[in-house]
């Protein structure tokens, strides 16, 4: 079977149209199964509205409209939670809200028990990492067993992983809030979460925006660059792929994208992928990951020699004192000091930031 990714160039005034073709191109219907509640997994990585860092709200208002149009009448949002990213605080501030209202999507967290609950899962696959990680088990949320998933990420870059986008959404969705006992095995753990993607969920898409990219130090604490682009595809390691190879790296390279193409969980190599749409083989934005006193700490905590601590600091009530540290150093010091004024201009100077101020007062665009 030809693997394709859909990619198109899209303005604010058609980009919601743009996201119903690209739905279509990359196949949306048929990677999904009919009649089966679908999940839309958006993507908050900061709770602030740092452009390329979070789903867009024309990204998730074209993919809804996309799957109505398609048939998929039964969809549901799902939020998760992590140490330093409030979900409430992130959909509202990021427009989210009138978005659900207005489209009738619930929105469930997978923090809360009335809403689902964590169960144990013995993937059929053999694990990488996640096995040794968690020996006392994998345990998913219940809801998710059986129904379609829609993940919504940016083009941006990762601190941890180089890139991240489709594979690495996954890791808000299927790992509690304990999920950063798994950032030293990283790589392995998004392909592990992958092949138990692909056990529990009958249908996988990924719909990317790269209206407003992100360079630098990400996955929060990005450069925004308008590149005008956006991708989906039924494979979620071709689409990660092509947004490696726009952004400017060798996809191959990169060792979470190596490992599911090895594996035979997805197509890494952009040889063996067909490119539907817009032609962007050409892009390479020579996008470099970079380094700030965040990703210093986080390189001491999961990679350099003081990882031996890990287990102390980590997973004992020590943790808290790592946690103030990254709330404080991101939000009351790098978000008011720096990028609240970056995604200020951002909002005055591009038309994509224009949009996002109209959604601010409007709520929505579609009627």
């Amino acid at each position: 079977m030809t693997i394709k990714v859909a990619a198109l160039y899209t303005q604010p005034e058609t980009v919601l149209q743009d996201y119903q073709r690209l739905f279509e191109l990359a196949g949306g219907a048929t990677s999904l199964q009919a009649n089966t509640t679908t999940i839309l997994k958006d993507n908050i990585t900061w709770h602030f509205p740092m452009p390329g860092a979070n789903t867009t709200p024309w990204q998730l208002e074209g993919t809804i409209l996309a799957l109505r149009e398609a048939g998929f009448d039964d969809l549901v949002c799902v939020q998760n939670r992590t140490v330093v990213t409030n979900a409430f605080k992130g959909e509202d501030l990021n427009g989210y809200v009138p978005i659900f209202r207005h489209h009738g999507i619930p929105v469930s967290y997978n923090f809360r028990k009335e809403d689902m609950t964590w169960v144990p899962y013995r993937p059929e696959a053999r694990m990488l990492a996640l096995d040794h990680i968690y020996p006392k088990g994998i345990y998913v949320p219940d809801y998710f067993v059986g129904k379609n998933i829609v993940h919504l990420p940016t083009i941006k870059t990762h601190m941890y992983t180089t890139t991240t986008g489709a594979m690495k959404n996954a890791f808000g969705g299927l790992l509690n809030k304990y999920r950063h006992y798994t950032h030293t095995w990283i790589h392995e753990t998004l392909v592990d979460l992958l092949a138990i993607q692909e056990e529990i969920h009958p249908g996988i898409f990924a719909v990317m925006d790269g209206t407003t990219a992100g360079n630098g130090p990400g996955p929060r604490m990005v450069q925004p660059v308008v590149k005008n682009v956006i991708l989906a595809s039924a494979d979620q390691v071709a689409i990660d792929a092509v947004a490696a190879k726009l952004m400017g790296f060798d996809p191959l390279d990169i060792k979470y994208i190596r490992l599911a193409h090895e594996r035979g969980l997805g197509v890494g190599d952009v040889r063996e992928i067909e490119l539907v749409g817009d032609d962007v083989s050409g892009e390479s934005w020579g996008f470099r990951v970079g380094h700030n006193s965040h990703s210093f700490l986080a390189w001491l905590a999961w990679y350099g020699p003081t990882r031996v601590f890990q287990k102390l600091v980590l997973r004992t009530p020590l943790v808290g004192i790592p946690i103030l540290i990254g709330e404080v150093e991101q939000d009351y010091l790098y978000w008011p000091l720096k990028y609240r004024g970056i995604a200020k201009q951002w909002r005055i100077n591009t038309a994509w930031g224009q949009l996002f101020e109209q959604y601010q007062q409007q709520g929505y665009l579609a009627d």
